[in-house]
């Protein structure tokens, strides 16, 4: 069975042959397509290409126009699909170039740590979080508590965190104003030796010290989640 696209099987009037034109027909279709197609009188051939456009907008063809449409469709339908898996591989490519931290920054369980280069006050090391729009770290667990630990062991020094009691002395509280429930402070530790209202990571454990004392500091924030593909 012919599909949609297929050529006309020609009738039995063409296996007759074609009807023969006189002179006069001739002349008249001669002119009549000269007109249409804008040539002048003294053209002695019709271009191929102009009169099959000229014969083809006089006579449509509706399975021609059909099979145009039917490509056309299918080659917007390739299109699409080609958009989609380019947007495809962009998200995987996105995602794998994620980073749930800033450069510069720690990434450990949902959070991201900052590890100072310079020395400050306590104070000014709370300040120095929220310009980075952090908080000075808070330990909230004994992973986190490790994870601080092991960092420190590389460089051995102390470092400052969210605690101090410099509000009401030896109700310890961290910056976010949340009272202290979980600690690891060294042994005979905190003893206010001298006015310590501030907490630092010294070691395996925490001491108090003075706030107006420079150490390093760490800073702590959510992470970034990473799109979903």
């Amino acid at each position: 069975m012919a599909g949609m696209c297929d050529a006309e099987e020609p009738d039995g009037s063409s296996e007759r042959g074609p009807r023969l034109w006189g002179d006069e027909e001739i002349f008249e279709s001669r002119r009549s397509m000269q007109k249409n197609l804008g040539l002048s009188w003294n053209s002695r051939s019709l271009p191929v290409s102009r009169l099959q456009q000229s014969l083809q907008g006089e006579k449509p063809d509706p399975q021609g126009s059909q099979c145009l449409e039917d490509v056309s469709q299918k080659q917007r339908q390739s299109g699409f699909e080609d958009i989609l898996q380019q947007l495809t591989w962009m998200n995987a490519t996105l995602a794998g170039l994620c980073r749930p931290c800033s450069w510069n920054w720690e990434f450990f369980q949902g959070n991201c740590y900052f590890f100072s280069q310079t020395k400050d006050a306590w104070k000014a090391s709370v300040a120095a979080c929220q310009g980075m729009k952090a908080q000075l770290v808070i330990v909230n667990t004994t992973e986190e508590q490790k994870f601080l630990t092991v960092w420190n062991a590389r460089k051995n020094q102390r470092i400052w965190i969210g605690l101090s009691d410099h509000h009401s002395e030896g109700a310890w509280k961290w910056v976010d104003d949340t009272p202290l429930l979980l600690s690891f402070w060294q042994e005979g530790e905190p003893n206010n030796h001298d006015n310590e209202d501030c907490g630092e990571l010294s070691g395996n454990g925490w001491n108090d010290n003075k706030c107006s004392t420079e150490n390093f500091w760490t800073c702590e924030k959510p992470s970034t989640p990473c799109p979903e593909l």
